[in-house]
């Protein structure tokens, strides 16, 4: 099959073997989504080498009990040992010993075939299209933020940047009754948001806002915006990280203890709450989408993904 591989010598689309099955489930790849993670992985973060990706929708082929054979599904990322106390408890997203899809110690879904265990996937209904399930994932990763951060419709809450993510967690937000200003640098993404009744503002107007908000998300991917997200909390606020890229952040960590800032980071979320989002079209995830490209052509549609203004682009099998 073919593959789209980060090794040492690169970024690469390689015709590798099949995944062994084993005890999981064996996935075709009907489509699957380039993100941020993605580029950063390419770039050095976390030091993976294999197939890279993590967004994705398929088909089951194989599996060791027929409950989800030839069902389109998607699937968690993170897959635990099943013996600690966080996998016990049904939540393996923080395993010690856990593998991720595409990121850690377990090829991606940037392939013709992957593999997951089968309680790792969920089955997408009929009325999602396959372009939409891809967003299963990150729209997960922004829901999420609702678990580790307590918004309610009296919160002021601001998200730092207009990428996919960004829009993302700035709609999910918005859907709590939360009034939400996502500060960005695009006018064409900005409006995104605003379709869906999200207040925007440029970066140069919204780092005027001092000490306005309860809660920002900072979702740019760039270092500097942890100033400026201090900047915007009033004392006591709460600070959620969700961005991941390859470098250093500073910290002023002084500004934090007089201030007391509370900081969050926030990962992976649970994928129902998305697949419920999407299937009540309560997320547009349309006009987040920018282009397709072939798999054979990934290492191309990788640099088409880090171009400036791109959203998201597919890569088809």
């Amino acid at each position: 099959m073919y593959a789209l591989r980060v090794e040492k010598r690169g970024l690469a689309v390689r015709d590798i073997d099949l995944p062994e099955r084993g005890p999981e489930a064996l996935v075709r790849v009907l489509l699957s989504g380039i993100c941020r993670t993605d580029l950063e992985i390419a770039r050095g973060y976390a030091g993976f080498k294999g197939t890279i990706g993590h967004e994705f929708v398929g088909v089951v082929e194989a599996a060791p009990n027929d409950e989800l054979v030839g069902q389109r599904v998607v699937g968690e990322i993170n897959t635990g040992c099943g013996e600690c106390v966080l996998c016990r408890g049904g939540d393996p997203r923080h395993c010690p010993k856990r593998t991720v899809l595409g990121i850690v110690g377990r090829d991606g879904a940037h392939a013709e075939y992957l593999k997951l265990p089968l309680s790792n996937l969920l089955a997408v209904p009929e009325t999602i299209a396959d372009e939409h399930a891809v967003f299963v994932e990150p729209l997960a990763a922004a829901c999420g933020i609702m678990e580790r951060a307590e918004i309610t419709r009296d919160k002021n809450v601001a998200v730092i940047g207009d990428g996919k993510l960004g829009l993302l967690c700035a709609q999910a937000i918005s859907l709590t009754g939360a009034p939400v200003l996502l500060i960005g640098k695009h006018p064409e993404k900005m409006r995104i948001a605003e379709r869906r009744g999200v207040e925007t503002t440029t970066v140069k107007k919204g780092a005027k806002r001092k000490n306005e908000f309860d809660v920002v998300v900072e979702a740019s991917g760039s270092a500097a915006a942890f100033g400026v997200a201090l900047d915007l909390l009033r004392p006591r606020g709460v600070l959620v990280l969700k961005s991941t890229f390859e470098g250093t952040t500073e910290i002023n960590a002084a500004r934090m203890v007089v201030d007391e800032i509370s900081v969050l980071g926030s990962r992976c979320g649970r994928f129902p709450p998305a697949l419920d989002l999407l299937q009540k079209g309560a997320i547009d995830v349309d006009s987040l989408i920018s282009e397709e490209h072939p798999l054979s052509s990934g290492v191309l549609a990788m640099e088409r993904a880090g171009k400036k203004g791109m959203l998201k682009v597919f890569l088809r099998p």
